[in-house]
């Protein structure tokens, strides 16, 4: 890892926490409040704690990619949790038959950036 990317990942964790510190509910409520507190805390601990020895730099800009993204949506939509998505159980239908694996291999594609590694920590 280089140091402005080094840089670029510490900066990113700050910036979580310092989001995590001021974060408000949508609904107002001190508990939502709290719950949604912690729960950014926590997906930041566990998401970095998993990638912290990551040494390929392709994907170590990916994990940024998705990290910048999923701020950047949780301060839009008020809501720290991931948005899902919503794809119809065979509605990737590749143009030779319905194999499920090529289905699942059309689902892992077509997954949004910010919701790469939720599957895998969730």
């Amino acid at each position: 890892m280089t140091m402005a990317t080094r840089q670029e990942v510490l900066g990113l964790y700050r910036r979580i926490f310092r989001l995590a510190r001021k974060w408000q509910a949508a609904s107002g409520q001190m508990e939502d409040t709290i719950k949604e507190k912690q729960y950014i805390l926590n997906e930041a601990r566990t998401l970095f704690q998993k990638n912290k020895n990551l040494t390929d730099t392709d994907l170590i800009k990916q994990c940024i990619d998705e990290c910048t993204a999923r701020i950047e949506i949780g301060l839009h939509y008020q809501i720290p949790y991931p948005r899902p998505i919503h794809l119809p159980p065979m509605g990737l239908t590749p143009l030779r038959g319905r194999g499920l694996r090529s289905q699942e291999k059309l689902r892992k594609f077509s997954k949004p950036i910010y919701l790469k590694s939720h599957d895998e920590v969730s």
